[in-house]
């Protein structure tokens, strides 16, 4: 197929497909998916290896959030039976992290529900830090605590943080759609300031949303444009009791696809599966292993996930390797510049279209709606905030 011969090719130049390139992966035909994801699987070898990092997520505050994002099983109103705790202490939140780490997790996240933090809070998320460096000699430690205020980037970085995460989530057009309480210019604004105070900027996307595919490529490409360090791929998980409980739109054809361009848009860098994995993509998760090169091991933050051996498992099984405490995760390019804009040849969003700027969609072939899953949506009931061991 002569549009995934071009893709591979900018793929491993790192040159940014056109949007109407982005637009033709996700309306090819399920015939054809394979042939999409060994052409991504090029990109992703060429870049990563066969390497599979992993990442560890700590609720350190859950549910009670003051936000009306309607994806969120912790937003203002959500009637999903979640765990509900005020914030854990540094010991407790240390402990939790080391399960994970023992479990081969290379970075730990650490999340906090709310708007964003007070600066006591960054004095709490800053001792939390401490303590798990101080137990874990190497281990990369990412923030996730919503919107920053000025300097609050810089104290988390003093710290000893290596990251930040706020995801974009959707496109900037649709933002206004799931969530009213803030924008998406808030958003974008907070990933800015925890690149300009030297963390590597962690942003991604929630698909299966009922967003088009026209928004999936808008906000993939303002990633791009972005330029962070990792990009996680959510899934929608629809709990009952929030807005969303009902968007069951996805395949797993589909998410395959949705990761394979979202590949080829960035193709060097952190590509990582989130949430939202065991539920859609269920049988078919280690075919995604040739599009990402990294996961999150074990459960999320309000819901359980695979048992930690089975990701283990999958990932010698599927023919890859975890990804070493000692090896860069990055390419040289990218680390030697220290991630951000200008780690691109040219800069941020080097040729090609940007959004709106290109051909309109092509258009896909309808999708059958799947079936409901619900019995795969299981809430969180170990680990943090809980006397459970937790999965890792």
């Amino acid at each position: 197929m002569d549009l995934l011969n071009t893709l591979v090719d900018k793929g491993l130049r790192r040159e940014l497909p056109t949007r109407e390139e982005a637009l033709a992966v996700l309306a090819t035909s399920d015939d054809d998916l394979l042939d999409v994801v060994a052409a991504a699987g090029k990109v992703r070898r060429q870049w990563f290896g066969r390497r599979v990092k992993l990442n560890y997520l700590v609720n350190l505050k859950s549910g009670l959030c003051p936000e009306d994002c309607s994806y969120c099983s912790q937003r203002l109103g959500s009637k999903a039976g979640i765990l509900k705790y005020t914030w854990l202490k540094p010991d407790e939140a240390s402990k939790a992290a080391a399960a994970g780490v023992a479990g081969g997790a290379k970075r730990v996240c650490l999340v906090a529900s709310g708007r964003g933090p007070t600066d006591r809070d960054v004095d709490r998320v800053s001792e939390t830090i401490e303590a798990i460096k101080d137990q874990h000699e190497g281990i990369e430690v990412c923030a996730c605590l919503g919107l920053l205020s000025d300097g609050q980037a810089d104290r988390l970085r003093s710290a000893g943080a290596d990251a930040y995460n706020h995801n974009l989530n959707t496109s900037e057009g649709t933002y206004g759609d799931i969530t009213t309480t803030h924008t998406y210019a808030d958003r974008v604004e907070t990933v800015r300031q925890a690149q300009t105070a030297g963390l590597s900027a962690c942003s991604g996307l929630i698909a299966g949303m009922g967003e088009s595919d026209a928004d999936l490529v808008d906000v993939v490409f303002s990633l791009r444009e972005l330029d962070p360090d990792s990009v996680p791929v959510n899934f929608l998980i629809p709990f009952e009791g929030t807005p969303l409980a009902k968007e069951w739109n996805l395949t797993p054809q589909r998410c395959l696809r949705i990761l394979a361009m979202v590949r080829f848009v960035c193709p060097d860098v952190e590509v990582r599966l989130a949430g939202g994995r065991e539920v859609h993509l269920r049988s078919m998760q280690p075919l995604a292993l040739h599009l990402v090169n990294s996961i999150f091991l074990g459960d999320y933050l309000t819901s359980e996930g695979q048992a930690g051996q089975a990701d283990l498992d999958m990932i010698t099984d599927a023919g890859f390797e975890v990804e070493g405490a000692g090896t860069t995760t990055l390419p040289a390019h990218r680390a030697e510049a220290g991630g951000g804009c200008g780690s691109h040849d040219g800069g941020c969003a080097p040729s090609g279209d940007r959004p709106g700027d290109g051909a309109e969609a092509p258009v896909a072939g309808a999708e059958e709606v799947p079936a409901a899953r619900t019995d795969l949506v299981a809430v969180r009931r170990r680990g943090a905030g809980t006397d459970l061991a937790p999965n890792a």
